[in-house]
This record gives structure tokens, C-alpha cells and sequence, in this order.
């Protein structure tokens, strides 16, 4: 009798417990963003592939290349025209329905032979536009040289042109298209995942804490010390002994373990556009901020003086009126941050004041160079 409520007592605490954590869980959960492991992490070896092919697109409206500018394109019309059976060699070829192309597509990993990719196609020579075009039997290489996929199909574009005698409107790239499965998988990559003892787990974003915090929550769900992080990028894991399983059943049970990713403070300056991206952790340290320009502005508006009606002398003239304004800026007072601010109250309070982008990257690097940005500045 004392067994039973000894053993009624161990699950009743064993389910307290696993509540417990259940809540604790979903509360650290609402307090820090977590995000799953397969979202953040590639799996060593399992890639895309890039492929490429040169191909002719038939069917243009005359929009297509003109032979005596793309002598490529006359050339592989010719070659085409040849393999079935038609020899215009030598001949004044002058159509404009054919445009030569590149075609580029992307192999999936683990693609079947038989299954079917998106491609791609962009014009080589002055074609104007490939509406109406279809796409001829296209061979797709690899970096090997060797072929993957064929393409074949009408070309969807989602750009148009429309011409006039004094006029000429575009819309998007009307040279460009995709063919939405037209391409078809001719040879499978070779890549046995699941004779693999141990895989890698390759970081999207390299960080130590990341992958330290990845390889804890592996082997805590495994209860095996098989995950070790080997630096800021990668994580190294071994299949366990005792797992009853193969490889991908181990990764398809390990990507779907909770993260909460850690980043390097930064901010992302695009100089050309103005764009500015910073990060969440970027704080700045007590620096003293003034920014003030030197603005002219130049107004012109000239009025025309005439001679009163009848004059015997006098001639109409262009009588110069200029306005000039200049701000030296001489209102701009010197502002305190103190530590803690965050850069995301500094760029509201530079917006407020109508500070344009260009302004506020300027006055980010002077940040920088004083110390007082803890984060650092990419540029693009």
C-alpha cells in the first residue's frame, strides 16, 4: 500500500514538474523571440546548383533581334535550321522573329530525374521584346559542363512596350521572362545523405553565440553530448549511437528545436540610395551632437518694363528681379545623448527635426569615429 501512494505521489510531482516547465516555457518564450533551427542553419552538402544554356526564342511579333547587328544570333539560326534538314547557308537572311537568349535555371537538391524547375531567359542582343516568344530545346549545364536539365516552352514576361512615331512607352523589362516549369531534370545529383554518421550544420548568419546556443539545445534534446560547435559558422553533430533512426530522421527531429538567435550589432549604409537598417541592439554612448549647413537660395523673376501707350520714344525691356535668402545655420544649438539611447531614438529625433538620409549617415560615421556608436557600419 506504501508503494502505490509512493509511486501516485512520484507522478503527481512528475507532472508539476513537466507543467512547470511547460509554463516556463511559453513565458520565455513570450519575453525572448525564438525562431526554429532550420530557419538559420544549412545542412552541409545539401545545396542548390546553378545552370545555364544559350538557346533561340522563336515567334516575336518583329520585336526580335536584327541579323545584321547580332551576327550570334544568324549563326545559330543557320546551325538550327541545319540539324533539321533545311540549308539556308549562304542565304540573305532578314527576319526579326528570333532572338538568341541565355537561359539559367537553379537544380534543387535532391531532384528526381524527370522533375520539373523553373528558368529563366534574358535577351543577348537588341531584341525589344520576347511577348509572344516560345523558347526552343534548350540543353542546361553545370559548373562541370555537363547537362542537367532541357528547357522548352512559351515565355511569360510581365513587361510591354508600345511605340509611336513620336512617343515610346515601357513597362518593367519586356527582355526578359520565366517559364514556369520549363525545364525538365535529365541527371540526378549523386549525394547519399543517409549513409552519413555525422552532417554539419552550416550558420546563415555566423555568430558564436548562435551556434554555442544550437549545439546546448541539441544535445539537451538528445541527452548526448553529439553537437559541438566548431566555430561561428558551423556546428558539427554526430549521429547517436542509441538513435533509432537515420540521418534524416535525426535532422528532421533537430531542425525543428527552438533558437533564439544572437547578432552583432550593426548598421547597413547604402550611400547611393540613402537607405539606413540598424539592428535592435545598437546603442549609443554620451556624445554631444550639432548639425547645421550653409543654405543659399537663389530666386529668380524677372518682370518686362514697357514704355507707356503712345510714346513717341521708348522699347519694351526684360527688367531682372533676384531674391537671394541664406541660412548659415547659425540656430542650431549643440544637443547632449546620454548613455543608453538607443539609435532608434536618435534617428526619430533626427527625422522630426526634417534631417534628410544623406544628413543622418553623415552624422552616423561622426558617431562612429567618436566612439560613441557601439555597433559597426557597413557600407554598401
Amino acid at each position: 500500500m506504501t508503494t502505490k501512494i509512493l509511486q501516485f505521489l512520484h507522478y503527481i510531482l512528475f507532472a508539476i514538474f513537466m507543467i512547470a516547465v511547460m509554463v516556463g516555457g511559453n513565458i520565455s518564450q513570450a519575453h525572448a523571440k525564438t525562431t526554429r533551427i532550420k530557419d538559420i542553419v544549412d545542412i552541409e552538402g545539401v545545396r542548390d546548383n546553378m545552370l545555364i544554356g544559350y538557346g533561340l526564342v522563336v515567334g516575336l511579333n518583329g520585336s526580335g533581334d536584327s541579323l545584321n547587328n547580332s551576327p550570334f544570333t544568324e549563326q545559330s539560326l543557320i546551325a538550327m535550321l541545319e540539324r533539321l534538314g533545311v540549308n539556308v547557308r549562304g542565304q540573305n537572311l532578314n527576319t526579326g522573329n528570333v532572338a538568341a537568349v541565355m537561359v539559367t535555371a537553379t537544380l534543387p537538391p535532391f531532384a528526381n530525374q524527370g522533375s520539373r524547375i523553373d528558368v529563366n531567359v534574358s535577351t543577348l542582343g537588341d531584341a525589344e521584346s520576347l511577348q509572344g516568344g516560345t523558347l526552343l530545346v534548350t540543353p542546361l549545364k553545370g559548373a562541370d559542363g555537363e547537362v542537367y536539365a532541357v528547357a522548352q516552352g512559351p515565355v511569360n514576361i510581365a513587361g510591354y512596350s508600345v511605340e509611336g512615331q513620336a512617343a515610346t512607352f515601357i513597362r518593367n523589362i519586356p527582355t526578359a521572362g520565366r517559364i514556369p516549369e520549363g525545364g525538365i531534370v535529365e541527371r540526378e545529383i549523386d549525394f547519399d545523405l543517409k549513409d552519413f554518421g555525422e552532417i554539419r550544420l552550416a550558420l546563415r548568419n555566423p555568430d558564436f553565440t548562435t551556434a554555442r546556443r544550437i549545439s546546448r539545445a541539441i544535445n539537451g534534446f538528445l541527452s548526448d553530448s553529439v553537437a559541438t560547435a566548431e566555430n561561428s559558422g558551423s556546428v558539427k553533430l554526430i549521429k547517436p549511437a542509441n538513435f533509432k533512426g537515420t540521418i534524416v530522421d535525426l535532422i528532421t527531429d533537430v531542425e525543428q528545436l527552438p533558437i533564439q538567435p544572437d547578432q552583432v550589432a550593426r548598421v547597413v549604409i547604402d550611400e547611393r540610395s540613402g537607405i539606413i537598417v540598424m539592428g535592435a541592439d545598437v546603442s549609443i554612448s554620451t556624445v554631444a551632437i550639432a548639425q547645421g549647413s550653409l543654405t543659399i537660395k537663389i530666386t529668380e523673376t524677372p518682370q518686362v518694363s514697357q514704355p507707356n501707350p503712345f510714346s513717341a520714344q521708348g522699347q519694351t525691356v526684360v527688367v531682372p528681379r533676384t531674391d537671394i535668402q541664406v541660412n548659415s545655420g547659425e540656430d542650431v544649438k549643440l544637443g547632449v545623448l546620454e548613455t543608453g539611447v538607443t539609435l532608434q531614438d536618435l534617428v526619430t529625433g533626427l527625422n522630426r527635426l526634417g534631417v534628410a538620409p544623406r544628413d543622418t549617415i553623415t552624422i552616423l560615421q561622426a558617431i562612429k569615429a567618436a566612439g560613441a556608436l557601439q555597433a559597426d557600419i557597413q557600407t554598401m
